[in-house]
């Protein structure tokens, strides 16, 4: 059975959505794992100076999903 569109595009956000999740917590314990292997080596590393990565927002969420809609519209 097919999805209706709000269904269709319901599902692309989720999935855009953890996409975009999945990427940030990927990202996110890189980082923390480098930070705590250079403190390691050298306790005066300077941690406060590392920038983390930001949340996925909204628009970006929803700029994934049109990505996603978009290859699924292509044959």
């Amino acid at each position: 059975m097919s999805a209706t569109p709000y269904e269709l595009r319901a599902q692309l956000l989720k999935q855009a959505e953890g996409i975009l999740m999945n990427r940030y917590f990927k990202d996110h314990d890189v980082i923390r794992e480098n930070i705590h292997l250079s403190l390691k080596k050298d306790p005066t590393f300077d941690h406060t100076a590392v920038v983390y990565p930001t949340m996925p927002t909204t628009d970006d969420i929803i700029a994934e999903a049109e990505k996603l809609y978009k290859f699924v519209q292509t044959k």
